[in-house]
Formats: C-alpha cells, sequence, structure tokens
C-alpha cells in the first residue's frame, strides 16, 4: 500500500488488453463489496482508493464523477458514477472488456450499506 492506494494485481496474458481500473470505494459498504467482488470474479487489476481513509481520495472521486456518491469506478478513463458491482459487470460485459462469466461471488453484488454503517459515518463528522 502506497498513500492509502491498493494495487491489485493478476496474471494478464496479453498487457495490451489489460483495463486501467480505479475503484473509488468505502472501507465497509454493501456497494463497494459488490464492486471488488466483481473485479476478483474477473481478476482484474485495479487500484483501489479508499474514500474514508483518504480525504483527498473523496475529493478526487468528486471533481472526477462531478457528484459526491460512491462506489465511483474508472475504466480506461470513463467514469462510471454511483454503481453497484452488478453495474460494473455489465459495463464491462457491454463493452467487451470481459467475457461474462457464471462464476458466483462471495457477497450481494447490489446490497446497500447497514444502517449502523451510515449512522457511524454521520456520528464521527459531529
Amino acid at each position: 500500500m502506497f498513500g492509502g492506494e491498493i494495487f491489485r494485481r493478476c496474471v494478464i496474458l496479453d498487457p495490451m488488453d489489460t483495463p486501467q481500473i480505479t475503484a473509488y470505494l468505502k472501507t465497509y459498504c454493501g456497494w463497494s463489496a459488490g464492486v471488488r467482488a466483481v473485479l476478483a470474479k474477473y481478476n482484474l487489476p485495479y487500484t483501489e482508493k479508499d474514500i474514508i481513509q483518504n480525504p483527498a481520495f473523496r475529493w478526487e472521486m468528486e471533481t472526477k464523477s462531478g457528484q459526491p456518491l460512491s462506489p465511483c469506478v474508472e475504466i480506461n478513463g470513463q467514469m462510471l458514477p454511483d454503481v453497484s458491482g452488478e453495474e460494473v459487470e455489465k459495463y464491462l460485459i457491454d463493452n467487451q472488456v470481459i467475457q461474462p462469466s457464471s462464476s458466483e461471488t462471495d457477497v450481494p453484488l447490489n446490497a446497500p450499506c447497514p444502517s449502523e454503517v451510515h449512522e457511524g459515518e454521520v456520528k464521527l463528522r459531529f
């Protein structure tokens, strides 16, 4: 980990086809977990920027996406704002970045954060 960024690695047969992915995620969040699960399901390398642990990453995400909701995933320069794992998977398939897979993930791809997580974040701001 360098400066709060987490770099994920995998074996790529053709580096020219490797998508450049940056995921702006929360440390603990159902939707962020879904995005992580999709990227892991397809063994896609990505840079994770935790917007909770590093406020500069939140600012960067909001500047690039034009809005404050997360997760946001940038794939080859295309920003997907406020997305679920299902939406990321659909984008990757529709844009022929990946081939569909019937493999299951260990977490739901479209699940909200428990309300305690949001309440905890609000309490920390006061």
